[in-house]
């Protein structure tokens, strides 16, 4: 991350502002170069996957087939040697495809059961090519549209129930660029670059641009149903509309006739895609029921899933979150265990294992599939409970690295975190978190103003005071606030004294913070 950030500071020195788009040869602003390209798609290709369910593992030839199509499409791409193209299938139910830059494509499958032919599957995925070809997110990142990478975002994945089992959260730590990268909506010149030349790279590579118009007309009748999962997915960053049916019937008719549509052989590797399908109709079914509480008719719905497709991982954590819920923790864990070992490249497992262990007390077995968990996707529980068992060994410096990482989401997860940090910390820094200073009344009574810099309550908040008395003497005091301070909050103690003059305060009171704990 530091290389990435490196290259988003010294880009501006050393790109021309102005360069020619590869694709259309016009002059555009961009300030970032190849380079960034690939370092932030080999950056964030990986989280970002981990982020949507991961690699759809199931079928091996379907990853193969969408790859050697992207790569078909890819070969016509105008940087095609200096980008580093790489075609993905993503376990994830939403109707949906993006691209990094630097050439890093995924494809979901709830959005491959939608498209009738090898045709549409190429224009989904020149769309994208072009995206990456013509260096559209390096163009948003270069007009100040996209944060910088050191901000952090929280995802909601899988119905999880981590962090909240109210808002089922996992708080993933992810650079803020690289989710605005994956979701953007780019500009109506982006989109429109992308339809017209990705349709001339679906011709220069054989297929007929028809299926690009065919693609965008199924896409303006989905839209009007207002499917959620659409609007939540590929219609958030391409939204269709009938002017964009029009300018591709428009494109193909400048393009030569004919080509390849493909509606055979794209039935044929899909098939299988196709026979689970009600599948995961039935699994999604059942994370919604599990997200309204509705416990029973979840397990219902799960077990439709896994009658259908018993090795699908998605289910078997699913089944986990169901168990834990109930806090069956070794029930859980088997089925976590289940989901490894059907997708080791999956994170979640990992994460869940490790989180049960934690709370059956197998601190080893818990660490290591903690440590796993965070190889594959950062996220603030583990790092939490990373810090939990350093805190537990007397490893204090660890412990507050790992509590840092996870205080910096706003997740349940980073709040605990960042009150152990307080715990470890308070004693021997109370002014440090609650601010203090002294203030008089009209009567010229002195008091402790005092703030609660955290987000944790504190109390027994004790202040240690000093003052010049009218006979140049030192007095000293201490006074105990009794009551409970939220975080972020303010009030006031009366110290028991006064002075004559008020303009004096600051040069003879001086008041701290001496002592403070954590509220329960």
């Amino acid at each position: 991350m530091r290389k990435l950030i490196l290259l988003l500071l010294t880009s501006t020195l050393s790109i021309s502002a102005c360069s020619v788009n590869p694709v259309t040869g016009e002059r555009n602003f961009q300030l970032y170069g190849s380079d960034w390209e690939r370092e932030v798609g080999r950056q964030m290709y990986a989280p970002m996957k981990q982020s949507q369910g991961g690699e759809f593992v199931l079928d091996p030839a379907l990853n193969a087939y969408v790859d050697e199509v992207g790569n078909r499409l890819a070969r016509q791409a105008r940087r095609n040697e200096d980008l580093d193209f790489e075609f993905s299938v993503l376990n994830d139910s939403v109707p949906n495809a993006w691209a990094l830059p630097g050439g890093k494509i995924v494809i979901n499958r709830g959005l491959l059961v939608h498209l009738e032919s090898e045709a549409e599957l190429a224009a989904v995925l020149g769309h994208e090519i072009v995206h990456a070809d013509a260096a559209h997110g390096a163009r948003a990142q270069s007009k100040g549209m996209l944060t910088q990478a050191g901000a952090m975002i929280t995802m909601v994945v899988l119905g999880s129930t981590i962090d909240s089992q109210s808002t089922r959260e996992i708080a993933m730590i992810v650079p803020a660029l690289g989710a605005q990268l994956m979701t953007q909506k780019y500009g109506r010149d982006a989109e429109r670059e992308s339809d017209e030349y990705g349709m001339l790279y679906m011709s220069e590579a054989g297929y007929d641009p028809a299926g690009a118009v065919e693609l965008q007309k199924t896409f303006v009748e989905i839209s009007k149903a207002k499917n959620q999962d659409w609007v939540s997915g590929l219609f958030a960053s391409h939204p269709p509309s009938q002017e964009r049916v029009e300018n591709n019937r428009k494109t193909a008719a400048s393009l030569p006739a004919g080509g390849e549509m493909g509606s055979q052989r794209y039935r044929d590797k899909t098939a299988y895609l196709r026979r689970v399908q009600p599948a995961y109709l039935a699994y999604d079914e059942a994370k919604k029921a599990l997200a309204d509480g509705k416990t029973e008719l979840a397990q219902e719905k799960l077990n439709k899933a896994l009658s259908m497709e018993p090795r699908e991982s998605l289910f078997h954590d699913l089944q986990g979150d169901i168990y834990a819920l109930d806090k069956n923790h070794g029930r859980a864990l088997k089925s976590y265990q289940r989901a490894v070992a059907a997708n080791p490249g999956f994170f979640y497992g990992y994460l869940r294992s490790g989180q049960m262990q934690y709370a059956m007390d197998q601190n080893q077995a818990a660490r290591s599939n903690l440590d796993k968990s965070l190889e594959l996707m950062p996220t603030a529980e583990a790092h939490y409970l990373l810090g939990m068992l350093d805190k537990q060994k007397d490893d204090l410096n660890s412990a507050v690295e790992h509590f840092k990482i996870a205080a910096q989401s706003e997740s349940e997860s980073g709040q605990r975190a960042t009150r152990e940090l307080v715990l470890l910390d308070l004693a021997n820094n109370p002014s440090k978190y609650i601010a203090s200073r002294a203030a008089v009344d009209q009567e010229n009574n002195v008091w402790a103003q005092f703030g609660n810099l955290t987000q944790v309550p504190m109390e027994n908040i004790e202040f240690s005071y000093a003052w010049l008395d009218e006979k140049g003497q030192t007095r000293r005091g201490t006074k105990i606030y009794s009551g409970t301070l939220a975080g972020g909050k303010q009030d006031r103690i009366k110290l028991g004294f006064r002075i004559d003059n008020p303009d004096e305060l600051n040069r003879r009171v001086r008041v701290e913070v001496s002592r403070a704990s954590v509220s329960n």
